[in-house]
């Protein structure tokens, strides 16, 4: 979980570990007892983003807990979820934590959750990444095949990263006041919070699309499908997106193919700036860290792809866009 964390948000304050990894340390730390206190306070409220919030917090919940335990969590999750959706119907970042808590609460059908999604956000592929999952697993070839149809027909491939590190920042923030003492009291604890938790919460696992997508090579339909996907992942609005497109791309273009070069060049460019993102990052500015936290959130507000706010981090420091020669 550490890892995907890292290198799906690897573009969030590099400098400091995901939030999950607080958690992790020490189960008799306060952190987790923190967190489910906040998770309660945000429950009581009566906005869309404190409930999201709140359905984050008691999925991520402490590290060691039992299956029974995390299975009740889930539902709680979920439940939290679903009226954060209801206040706010066109909200498709909401609506994605919804259909992501569905995907793990035990008897969660996810079929009216993603029929929501779809309605919101029509052209993102990914509303269909849960039908994909259970279609696999139901050896379900003719399914498969269909969904990849339709996630082919999307013009987007978006989890909605910074938008939920954003709501989740700004629910944090506002209540600030009721939360526990020692809690995220600055704003980089609040990013640094507000990532974590996100993160849990939005990134689907691949492995389905990229098994599903492996055994294309034999099959010109879902090939073609694939392919097409793979393109508009590359476009995506998270990292790990991107370069699981690429992966699929690569997989399925012909070896001798002119793209291949390509396909290389554009995921080395954005690896590269990655890795330059993070050498930015690397050295903590203890006197600026809430001027830098609260300089992020407002391009992320802006910006929704991690990408982009690469760039502008990268811009920031006078740092080169593209690797030297050297690095090519």
């Amino acid at each position: 979980m550490v890892k995907r964390c890292i290198l799906v948000l690897a573009l969030a304050l590099p400098h400091a570990e995901c939030a999950l990894s607080a958690a992790a340390k020490n189960d008799t730390e306060p952190y987790p007892a923190w967190r489910a206190t906040a998770a309660r306070i945000l429950a009581t409220r009566h906005d869309a983003n404190s409930l999201a919030t709140a359905a984050a917090l008691t999925f991520l919940g402490p590290p060691s807990r039992s299956r029974t335990e995390t299975a009740k969590a889930a539902g709680a999750a979920l439940e939290l979820a679903e009226k954060a959706s209801e206040l706010a119907p066109d909200n498709s970042a909401i609506s994605w934590l919804r259909l992501q808590m569905c995907t793990n609460a035990p008897g969660c059908d996810i079929r009216a959750a993603a029929t929501v999604m779809r309605w919101v956000a029509a052209d993102n592929s990914v509303a269909w990444m849960p039908t994909l999952a259970t279609a696999l697993k139901d050896k379900d070839t003719t399914e498969v095949d269909r969904v990849l149809d339709d996630m082919a027909q999307g013009e987007h491939f978006d989890l909605y990263g910074n938008r939920a590190v954003v709501l989740m920042f700004d629910a944090l923030k506002r209540a600030r006041r009721e939360l526990p003492g020692g809690y995220l009291d600055s704003d980089w604890a609040r990013l640094t919070e507000a990532t974590g938790i996100a993160n849990a919460a939005v990134v689907p696992p691949f492995s389905p699309l990229i098994n599903a997508c492996r055994e294309a090579a034999m099959n010109t339909d879902r090939r073609d499908s694939c392919l097409t996907l793979s393109k508009t992942m590359q476009r995506a609005d998270a990292v790990m997106a991107q370069l699981v497109g690429f992966a699929i791309e690569k997989r399925l273009s012909p070896m001798d193919a002119k793209e291949m070069h390509t396909i290389a060049e554009r995921r080395h460019l954005l690896e590269w700036r990655v890795a330059a993102t993070n050498q930015a990052d690397a050295q903590p500015r203890p006197k600026l860290k809430n001027a830098d936290a609260r300089w992020q959130i407002g391009k992320m507000r802006i910006m929704p792809r991690e990408e982009d706010v690469a760039i502008a981090i990268l811009r920031k420091h006078h740092m080169a866009l593209d690797p030297p020669e050297d690095h090519r």
